[in-house]
């Protein structure tokens, strides 16, 4: 707690941390937000205005309930701004209305393509059992996105929850990342 003192390091202290605090603040309201899971590279991203395609980064929330009730207790996602309390995902396009989506060797596939580290996991992390996946073989209707992450085999993503409305997803793009 930043009270008055006449100690100049915790009122350089005080001073750095109301400064980022408020920095904070800003990115915020100009759009951007931080990515600190391994499902795409750690780092800064911002919202863009923009059609949504194929390959685009999009930010979205959770909405069923199921499934936001799992990542509450398994620590999937941490608290945030969605309406369910928690943290937006961070998720690739890799199917939108029209494409054909079906499991091949584990790993799904999008119009004959195989999307690499799509397998759809048994256990999570810590060894708990993950639910049936929603996904289901067959074309993307109309309004929906098939959403994953090619960066990391555990992702928590549609091959769990399966197809995501459109309406639902904001395109960004990386500014910084590692």
């Amino acid at each position: 707690m930043c009270l008055p003192s006449r100690n100049p390091t915790m009122k350089s202290i005080c001073a750095i941390s109301l400064s980022f605090s408020i920095l904070a603040v800003v990115f915020w309201h100009l759009g951007y937000r931080v990515n600190p899971t391994p499902s795409l590279p750690v780092g800064l991203y911002r919202f863009v205005n923009g059609p949504l395609q194929r390959g685009q980064i999009v930010a979205f929330c959770l909405d069923d309930p199921a499934f936001v009730q799992l990542a509450r207790e398994r620590g999937y996602l941490a608290a945030g701004s969605c309406h369910s309390g928690l943290r937006p995902l961070l998720k690739e396009i890799s199917g939108l209305a029209g494409d054909n989506i079906r499991h091949h060797g584990g790993l799904i596939m999008v119009n004959d393509q195989v999307l690499a580290h799509t397998e759809t996991l048994g256990m999570d992390s810590q060894g708990r059992s993950m639910p049936p996946s929603y996904l289901r073989t067959g074309v993307i209707p109309p309004g929906k996105a098939l959403l994953l992450s090619q960066h990391h085999n555990g992702s928590f993503d549609s091959r769990y929850f399966g197809l995501v409305p459109i309406v639902s997803l904001w395109p960004v793009e990386p500014v910084i990342t590692f």
